[in-house]
């Protein structure tokens, strides 16, 4: 049995410079941060003694009688990218909710790809693990996603991930006073706007305008240098931060169309009337957490002008994707596998005799 725990994240400034497209031409940077809220999933290899081959389980259950009959395709293409073809049972729960811009998408799989090494019996470093979910989502599955948040989900952390031409991604752990991130944590707030999207279609509108938005990404990038010179020294007030927020999200805002809508722009307005110096959509956009920079002082203001909306109370985190549960089991000769499709054949042909015969079976050997 393999437990892994993932953390989600929150990225503040460079996002769209992560995409390929970008910045295999121009170079990337992001300045991001993991948080206290994570995704967790249980992997073990599936005891031949079941009808099914493989279970999963997300917000549906699959039962399947391959590996490549698997639907959700983050599993599938884990599996495919390890050479995995034997029985697995997979479970997932997160704190949050999927599709709501905090990176649960890759989080899922860089953490089920940690728990699949783990039932291999083997260790894989963060810059690796990250790498193979790039892959995975990118590659094999070929999805619109950028490459920051699998990044993050690795590593953890506040971090500046810097994406080089030549494909080398970069990691530098931002370097300042714990009290200052503890200044900076206590001067944001986390608001669910209850509208769910699909990431990676929002994207694909945004990777093929990324040609059109040259000079929005640029700035975007220069941004996360001078983001990190406000955190980085404690002298220069914080809420500068919060001021570059709101001038990245108006530059964010003009991607595509498809980032934020008049709802979306209604809540911001809110926020900003509210006392908040600043704040962006999270994610791709069109839906999902919004993030405000707000003075503690006015968090009340805030919260009773947006009380129709959930406030998620979160912490920054340093720990990455992890093992929390290692538990080797009993593996189990291939001919069983054999016997168990002979088994459940006949039972499928000749009425349920062999199969209840064989839950009685079980019965008892639980029972026993």
């Amino acid at each position: 049995m393999i437990i892994t725990r993932t953390p989600l994240r929150i990225s503040f400034f460079g996002g769209g410079t992560d995409y390929p497209i970008w910045y295999q031409n121009h170079g990337g940077a992001v300045l991001a941060t993991t948080i206290d809220k994570c995704c967790y999933i249980t992997c073990r290899w599936l005891p031949p003694f079941f009808e099914y081959h493989s279970r999963i389980s997300y917000s549906k259950v699959e039962n399947v009688n391959s590996n490549t009959a698997i639907e959700h395709p983050s599993v599938r293409g884990c599996l495919q990218l390890l050479g995995i073809d034997g029985g697995v049972e997979v479970h997932h729960v997160a704190d949050l909710p999927a599709r709501t811009g905090l990176g649960t998408s890759s989080a899922f799989t860089v953490g089920f790809l940690l728990a699949l090494y783990a039932l291999k019996n083997q260790m894989r470093d963060k810059h690796a693990l990250a790498i193979d979910a790039i892959r995975v989502e990118q590659e094999l599955l070929r999805e619109a996603v950028g490459a920051q948040d699998q990044v993050s989900a690795a590593y953890g952390g506040f971090n500046r991930i810097n994406f080089h031409e030549d494909g080398e991604i970069e990691v530098k752990r931002l370097l300042t006073a714990p009290s200052r991130l503890v200044e900076l944590e206590q001067h944001l707030a986390l608001y669910f706007t209850g509208f769910s999207r699909i990431a990676s279609e929002i994207a694909k509108e945004q990777i093929r305008m990324t040609p059109h938005r040259t000079r929005e990404l640029e700035t975007m990038h220069q941004m996360v240098s001078e983001a990190e010179a406000i955190i980085s020294n404690p002298s220069r007030p914080i809420g500068e931060f919060g001021e570059m927020l709101h001038e990245s999200w108006k530059l964010k805002r003009t991607l595509t169309q498809n980032i934020t809508n008049s709802a979306l722009d209604e809540i911001y307005d809110a926020g900003r009337d509210a006392g908040a110096l600043g704040g962006k959509l999270l994610g791709a956009g069109g839906g999902g957490f919004m993030l405000f920079f707000v003075p503690p002082e006015r968090q009340r203001v805030l919260r009773m002008r947006l009380q129709k909306l959930l406030c998620i109370p979160f912490a920054f985190s340093n720990r990455g994707s992890h093992v929390v549960v290692y538990e080797p089991e009993e593996v189990y000769d291939k001919s069983l596998v054999d016997e168990r499709g002979l088994v459940y054949s006949r039972s499928n042909g000749n009425g349920d005799q062999v199969l209840n015969a064989t839950r009685s079976s079980a019965t008892f050997a639980r029972m026993s």
